[in-house]
């Protein structure tokens, strides 16, 4: 019961950073959705640093792990967003953003995964 309260704490916490920091991003950039592509890039880096933590000589807990990875960046990202904004470029016929967008998305997150992990090496 403690790790479903973990993960039910975290990913609101990530919701709710979630939405501070898309929502003003998302109206500034007409039809790239620049909110959701940075919380979504954000999380990729964060999951990364964790996950390279938690493996290394156990550096995080597992109870830890599960707050900051499943309900922190669980709740951080947003994989239904980002498919509901791919489903409305399509709709309005913006192909050109669409492969803009979910190139940069796709790309970035292992990117930004690898780079997370990459960076969790340099921590005792």
């Amino acid at each position: 019961m403690k790790q479903v309260l973990l993960v039910f704490l975290g990913g609101g916490l990530g919701s709710i950073l979630r939405y501070l920091i898309s929502k003003p991003l998302n109206s500034v950039v007409g039809n790239f959705y620049l909110g959701t592509l940075t919380v979504n890039i954000i999380g990729c880096l964060l999951i990364g640093f964790i996950i390279g933590l938690s493996a290394r000589n156990n550096l995080l807990s597992y109870n830890s792990t599960l707050f900051l990875a499943t309900g922190i960046c669980g709740g951080f990202t947003t994989f239904s967003a980002f498919a509901l904004e791919k489903h409305t470029l399509i709709k309005s016929e913006e192909f050109l953003p669409l492969l803009l967008y979910a190139g940069a998305s796709i790309l970035l997150g292992i990117l930004a995964v690898a780079l997370g992990l990459w960076f969790s090496k340099f921590t005792n």
